[in-house]
Protein backbone atom coordinates (compact mmCIF):
# COMPACT_ATOMS: atom_id res chain seq x y z
CA UNK A 1 0.00 0.00 0.00
CA UNK A 2 1.00 2.82 -0.67
CA UNK A 3 2.42 5.55 2.04
CA UNK A 4 0.96 8.67 2.34
CA UNK A 5 1.77 12.15 4.22
CA UNK A 6 -0.64 14.54 5.42
CA UNK A 7 1.00 18.19 5.76
CA UNK A 8 -0.16 21.85 7.18
CA UNK A 9 1.50 24.09 6.46
CA UNK A 10 0.78 26.70 9.09
CA UNK A 11 2.85 29.66 9.33
CA UNK A 12 2.48 32.36 12.09
CA UNK A 13 2.43 35.91 10.14
CA UNK A 14 -0.30 37.25 7.86
CA UNK A 15 -0.41 40.41 6.30
CA UNK A 16 -3.87 40.78 5.70
CA UNK A 17 -5.04 38.77 9.08
CA UNK A 18 -2.73 38.08 11.40
CA UNK A 19 -2.13 34.31 13.42
CA UNK A 20 -4.87 33.39 11.02
CA UNK A 21 -4.19 29.71 10.71
CA UNK A 22 -4.87 29.42 14.92
CA UNK A 23 -7.49 32.26 14.89
CA UNK A 24 -11.33 29.89 15.86
CA UNK A 25 -14.46 29.17 13.66
CA UNK A 26 -17.32 28.49 15.48
CA UNK A 27 -15.26 27.79 18.66
CA UNK A 28 -12.81 25.66 17.20
CA UNK A 29 -9.70 26.92 15.69
CA UNK A 30 -8.50 26.51 11.75
CA UNK A 31 -5.63 24.36 12.78
CA UNK A 32 -7.81 21.76 14.88
CA UNK A 33 -10.50 21.44 12.05
CA UNK A 34 -7.18 20.91 9.44
CA UNK A 35 -6.19 18.36 11.73
CA UNK A 36 -9.39 16.37 12.50
CA UNK A 37 -10.36 16.31 8.84
CA UNK A 38 -6.65 14.53 7.72
CA UNK A 39 -6.58 12.77 10.78
CA UNK A 40 -10.13 11.58 11.05
CA UNK A 41 -9.89 10.90 7.58
CA UNK A 42 -7.97 7.55 8.00
CA UNK A 43 -5.66 8.39 4.37
CA UNK A 44 -3.05 9.50 6.10
CA UNK A 45 -0.07 7.20 7.31
CA UNK A 46 1.20 10.68 9.42
CA UNK A 47 0.16 13.86 9.82
CA UNK A 48 2.64 16.79 10.41
CA UNK A 49 2.32 20.44 10.95
CA UNK A 50 4.96 22.89 9.29
CA UNK A 51 5.53 26.36 10.70
CA UNK A 52 8.22 28.56 11.23
CA UNK A 53 6.83 29.91 15.01
CA UNK A 54 7.24 28.21 18.42
CA UNK A 55 4.03 29.72 19.40
CA UNK A 56 1.88 27.63 16.47
CA UNK A 57 3.95 24.30 17.17
CA UNK A 58 2.91 24.41 20.97
CA UNK A 59 -0.98 25.19 20.25
CA UNK A 60 -0.45 22.38 17.13
CA UNK A 61 0.67 20.22 19.78
CA UNK A 62 -1.66 20.49 22.13
CA UNK A 63 -3.78 19.59 19.88
CA UNK A 64 -2.02 16.33 20.01
CA UNK A 65 -0.75 17.41 16.16
CA UNK A 66 2.64 16.09 14.94
CA UNK A 67 5.37 18.78 14.62
CA UNK A 68 8.90 17.19 13.85
CA UNK A 69 10.79 20.14 12.82
CA UNK A 70 10.29 23.78 12.75
CA UNK A 71 11.16 25.50 9.05
CA UNK A 72 13.98 28.18 8.32
CA UNK A 73 12.36 31.95 8.61
CA UNK A 74 12.91 32.11 5.00
CA UNK A 75 10.05 29.66 4.50
CA UNK A 76 7.69 31.94 6.32
CA UNK A 77 7.89 35.18 3.81
CA UNK A 78 6.94 35.96 0.68
CA UNK A 79 8.08 34.83 -2.16
CA UNK A 80 8.48 31.29 -0.65
CA UNK A 81 5.00 29.58 -0.58
CA UNK A 82 3.30 26.20 -0.05
CA UNK A 83 5.29 24.22 -2.56
CA UNK A 84 8.40 25.35 -1.79
CA UNK A 85 7.45 24.57 2.29
CA UNK A 86 5.75 20.84 1.30
CA UNK A 87 9.29 20.27 -0.41
CA UNK A 88 11.55 21.51 2.55
CA UNK A 89 9.09 18.80 4.61
CA UNK A 90 9.57 16.02 2.19
CA UNK A 91 13.16 16.48 2.47
CA UNK A 92 13.77 16.57 6.03
CA UNK A 93 11.37 13.77 6.93
CA UNK A 94 13.51 11.68 3.66
CA UNK A 95 16.69 12.36 5.50
CA UNK A 96 15.39 11.04 9.05
CA UNK A 97 14.46 8.12 7.17
CA UNK A 98 10.71 8.68 6.60
CA UNK A 99 9.61 8.09 2.79
CA UNK A 100 6.12 8.79 1.27
CA UNK A 101 4.24 7.96 -1.87
CA UNK A 102 2.11 10.35 -1.65
CA UNK A 103 1.46 14.14 -0.31
CA UNK A 104 -2.43 15.55 1.06
CA UNK A 105 -1.57 18.83 1.24
CA UNK A 106 -4.45 21.10 3.43
CA UNK A 107 -4.43 24.44 4.68
CA UNK A 108 -6.18 25.55 7.74
CA UNK A 109 -7.91 28.67 6.07
CA UNK A 110 -10.20 26.22 4.48
CA UNK A 111 -12.17 25.62 7.59
CA UNK A 112 -15.31 23.50 6.33
CA UNK A 113 -13.18 21.05 4.23
CA UNK A 114 -13.60 18.18 6.67
CA UNK A 115 -12.63 14.22 6.72
CA UNK A 116 -15.06 13.07 4.19
CA UNK A 117 -13.57 15.70 1.69
CA UNK A 118 -10.24 13.57 2.19
CA UNK A 119 -11.65 10.58 1.81
CA UNK A 120 -13.25 11.41 -1.09
CA UNK A 121 -10.51 13.53 -2.99
CA UNK A 122 -8.04 10.62 -2.33
CA UNK A 123 -10.42 8.21 -3.78
CA UNK A 124 -11.18 10.01 -6.59
CA UNK A 125 -7.16 10.87 -7.38
CA UNK A 126 -6.43 6.75 -6.91
CA UNK A 127 -9.64 6.04 -9.47
CA UNK A 128 -8.38 8.11 -11.87
CA UNK A 129 -4.52 7.57 -11.70
CA UNK A 130 -4.00 10.59 -10.91
CA UNK A 131 -0.39 12.51 -10.15
CA UNK A 132 -1.83 15.77 -9.57
CA UNK A 133 -5.05 16.81 -7.78
CA UNK A 134 -6.20 20.08 -6.59
CA UNK A 135 -9.47 21.08 -4.82
CA UNK A 136 -11.38 23.99 -6.71
CA UNK A 137 -14.65 25.72 -6.01
CA UNK A 138 -17.13 27.47 -8.50
CA UNK A 139 -17.13 31.16 -9.13
CA UNK A 140 -19.17 33.44 -7.39
CA UNK A 141 -19.68 35.29 -10.16
CA UNK A 142 -18.52 34.42 -13.66
CA UNK A 143 -14.91 35.89 -14.74
CA UNK A 144 -15.79 35.90 -18.35
CA UNK A 145 -18.11 38.93 -17.54
CA UNK A 146 -14.79 40.99 -16.75
CA UNK A 147 -14.49 44.48 -17.64
CA UNK A 148 -11.14 45.93 -17.80
CA UNK A 149 -11.00 50.26 -17.31
CA UNK A 150 -8.33 52.11 -18.93
CA UNK A 151 -8.61 55.81 -18.71
CA UNK A 152 -12.32 55.18 -17.29
CA UNK A 153 -13.28 53.49 -20.80
CA UNK A 154 -14.93 50.24 -20.08
CA UNK A 155 -14.29 47.61 -22.13
CA UNK A 156 -14.25 43.75 -22.21
CA UNK A 157 -11.72 41.15 -20.95
CA UNK A 158 -13.40 38.14 -22.84
CA UNK A 159 -15.11 39.97 -25.89
CA UNK A 160 -16.55 36.81 -26.90
CA UNK A 161 -18.86 36.19 -23.53
CA UNK A 162 -19.57 40.34 -23.38
CA UNK A 163 -23.56 40.32 -22.55
CA UNK A 164 -24.50 37.07 -22.53
CA UNK A 165 -26.42 35.57 -19.62
CA UNK A 166 -24.20 34.27 -17.06
CA UNK A 167 -25.70 30.78 -17.44
CA UNK A 168 -24.19 30.77 -21.30
CA UNK A 169 -21.02 31.28 -20.30
CA UNK A 170 -18.56 28.05 -19.67
CA UNK A 171 -18.27 27.07 -16.17
CA UNK A 172 -15.16 28.53 -14.21
CA UNK A 173 -13.08 27.29 -10.87
CA UNK A 174 -10.84 28.86 -9.05
CA UNK A 175 -8.08 26.86 -6.01
CA UNK A 176 -9.75 27.10 -3.04
CA UNK A 177 -6.65 25.39 -0.76
CA UNK A 178 -8.84 23.27 0.61
CA UNK A 179 -6.66 20.12 -0.83
CA UNK A 180 -3.79 18.99 -2.67
CA UNK A 181 -3.21 15.27 -3.50
CA UNK A 182 -0.06 14.80 -5.02
CA UNK A 183 2.31 11.78 -6.32
CA UNK A 184 5.53 12.56 -4.40
CA UNK A 185 8.42 11.69 -6.86
CA UNK A 186 6.20 13.80 -9.53
CA UNK A 187 5.72 16.19 -7.43
CA UNK A 188 9.23 16.83 -6.16
CA UNK A 189 10.47 16.48 -10.22
CA UNK A 190 8.03 19.15 -11.13
CA UNK A 191 8.62 21.52 -8.28
CA UNK A 192 4.96 22.96 -8.78
CA UNK A 193 1.71 21.13 -7.90
CA UNK A 194 0.11 22.55 -11.22
CA UNK A 195 1.31 19.98 -12.97
CA UNK A 196 -0.36 18.39 -15.77
CA UNK A 197 -2.32 16.34 -16.27
CA UNK A 198 -3.72 18.92 -13.31
CA UNK A 199 -7.05 16.96 -12.17
CA UNK A 200 -10.16 18.08 -10.06
CA UNK A 201 -12.06 17.91 -7.42
CA UNK A 202 -15.19 20.12 -7.07
CA UNK A 203 -16.09 21.78 -3.47
CA UNK A 204 -19.39 22.07 -3.14
CA UNK A 205 -20.75 25.90 -1.65
CA UNK A 206 -19.96 26.22 0.99
CA UNK A 207 -17.27 23.75 2.22
CA UNK A 208 -14.47 25.63 -0.63
CA UNK A 209 -14.67 28.75 1.50
CA UNK A 210 -11.01 30.25 2.06
CA UNK A 211 -10.17 32.77 4.76
CA UNK A 212 -7.29 35.62 4.10
CA UNK A 213 -8.75 38.73 5.36
CA UNK A 214 -11.04 39.92 8.64
CA UNK A 215 -14.24 40.23 6.29
CA UNK A 216 -14.12 36.22 5.03
CA UNK A 217 -13.19 35.49 8.76
CA UNK A 218 -16.79 37.23 9.77
CA UNK A 219 -19.01 35.29 6.95
CA UNK A 220 -17.33 32.06 8.10
CA UNK A 221 -19.23 32.31 11.66
CA UNK A 222 -22.23 34.01 10.01
CA UNK A 223 -22.09 30.31 7.76
CA UNK A 224 -21.64 28.51 11.37
CA UNK A 225 -24.22 30.62 13.15
CA UNK A 226 -26.84 30.22 10.57
CA UNK A 227 -26.40 26.33 10.04
CA UNK A 228 -25.26 26.32 6.19
CA UNK A 229 -21.67 24.95 8.10
CA UNK A 230 -19.80 23.17 10.43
Amino acid sequence: MPRVLGLIPAKAGSTRLPGKNILPVGGKSMLARAGEALTDSGVCDRVVVSTEDEGVANVARALGLDVPFLRPMNLARDPAGVVQVALHCLEILQGQGEFYDTLVITLPTSPFRTSEHVRDAYRHYCEVGAQFLMSVSAYDHTPFAALKSEDGVLTPWFPDYFGRKSQEMPAAFRPDGALHVLDVPAFVKAGTYFGQPLYAYEMPWPCGTDIDTPADLAIAEALVQAGVAR
